[in-house]
């Protein structure tokens, strides 16, 4: 077999190559100039059944500013930064300025929505670009809340102001390489030294953690062999973070893989509320109904931009909308995103109620993103070629949705939690060896 140099190769290259071939794509308007693409991003029409109404007033002006700011800021350059899988670092400062940033945490600047407004929220950040709903919810969601909820008044005071106007930014780190659905087993450590602690350990699917001014960490303490969190700062000795490249979905999110060599954290940087991985579950309470709100924005965003293009989109001497199959499959869209948007709507109330337990967050999680899955299906089906490229949004949801799916607790996980608080019997781990099979 012959081994062609690199100078070979260029020649080869070349040869094949016509004139036009590295020309710059065609405007997306000119390709295909009969549907609109989702840069200029469709009108909602997917609230069906008037959910709206059910908001309160503050409710309805967080989602009219939020849909607002999407509309207008990130959707024109979403799809550009999706097929880099680069962040739109300039939109922090706008993003930070909407209010949303710190949900439903009170003072400290922090705006003090009600779980319905943060959801309402989530969703309409979601709607637009799913990897901008990431980006907030691991932000305010997890790693605000964590300090929020766990942290001393120091740390409070110290950080979350700064972080509610995105100044500056979160992440959360629990997964690790060894230990995903399995998290409280997790194996980076923390041994207590004088006047602070060393951490040990890696951590994988990190979102926001290349950037992140402020990284919270779980470790398991060496001496009590439970897990504690600390909070590390950026560029700290023996930190580094690289980017997880070639993801199908949320692309535009910056998760990274973290190493842990010998980093020193005060103890003053330790949350005192986190003394075992039980005292995370009032955080991923919250941000499991959150995740829940997610694929019902995307969902939501799904329908109106098919809604638009079956409307734009003409064959055979009539738009597309004109045909049962599509009228069929647009309308089983619409019924799920109202039955999405009840369930998520009443988690909310639940929760503020103090009667929501985690088998229902749970059940809300995975119920929803797999109604999602299946209506961005039906999306893609109903865009034809079109639905392979990011330009009309439903491709880039279909891809989106993957993670979603699997983050926050898989499917499969997140079923068992809810088998186990219906039924009382805890399946997680396969029953113990008894002998040999007979096979």
């Amino acid at each position: 077999m012959t081994v062609l140099s690199s100078a070979d190769r260029d020649n080869a290259e070349k040869k094949v190559k016509s004139s036009y071939f590295d020309l710059p794509a065609m405007e997306i308007s000119v390709a295909f100039p009969q549907a609109t693409p989702a840069s200029k991003f469709p009108p909602c029409t997917s609230d069906y059944y008037h959910f709206d109404d059910l908001l309160t007033p503050e409710e309805q002006a967080v989602r009219k500013r939020v849909r607002e700011f999407m509309e207008k800021e990130v959707a024109p350059i979403m799809t550009e930064y999706w097929e880099k899988a680069e962040f739109p670092f300039h939109i922090i400062p706008k993003f930070g300025a909407l209010g949303v940033a710190g949900g439903s945490i009170k003072g400290y600047g922090c705006p003090g929505l009600s779980i319905t407004a943060n959801a309402i929220a989530t969703a309409e950040i979601s709607r637009v670009d799913a990897s901008c709903g990431t980006f907030n919810l691991v932000h305010t969601s997890l790693g605000m809340l964590t300090i929020a909820l766990c942290g001393s008044e120091a740390q409070k005071q110290k950080y979350l102001p700064d972080l509610a106007q995105m100044k500056t930014v979160t992440c959360w780190a629990l997964t690790e390489p060894d230990n995903g659905s399995d998290a409280s087993a997790l194996t980076t450590t923390a041994t207590k030294v004088e006047g602070g602690w060393v951490l040990e350990g890696q951590k994988r699917w990190i979102g926001n953690s290349t950037f992140a001014d402020l990284l919270v960490i779980l470790a398991r303490n060496t001496t009590t062999n439970q897990v504690n969190g600390f909070l590390v700062q950026k560029d700290a000795p023996g930190l580094t973070v690289t980017k997880i490249p070639n993801k199908i979905g949320l692309r535009i999110v910056q998760n990274g893989d973290i190493l842990l060599k010998n980093v020193f954290v005060p103890d003053e940087e330790r949350l005192p509320g986190v003394n075992s991985f039980q005292d995370t579950s009032k955080v991923l309470a919250v941000s499991r109904v959150m995740v829940a709100w997610q694929p019902i924005g995307i969902s939501m965003g799904v329908y109106d931009m098919c809604h638009r293009y079956l409307m734009e989109r003409k064959q055979f001497g009539a738009p597309l909308a004109a045909f049962q199959l599509n009228q069929q499959k647009l309308v089983k869209m619409l019924g799920n995103v109202q039955a999405m948007f009840m369930m998520g709507w009443r988690l909310c109330k639940l929760y503020e109620s103090g009667q929501m337990t985690p088998g229902q967050a749970s059940l809300g999680k995975a119920w929803i993103s797999s109604k999602a899955r299946e209506t961005a299906s039906l999306g893609r089906e109903l865009l034809g070629g079109n639905g392979v490229v990011g330009d009309f949004l439903v491709a880039k949801a279909f891809g989106d949705l993957e993670p979603i799916f699997t983050y926050e607790g898989t499917y499969d996980i997140n079923t068992l939690v809810t088998g186990r608080e219906v039924t009382g019997i805890a399946s997680f781990k396969p029953p113990a060896s008894r002998g040999r099979s007979r096979l």
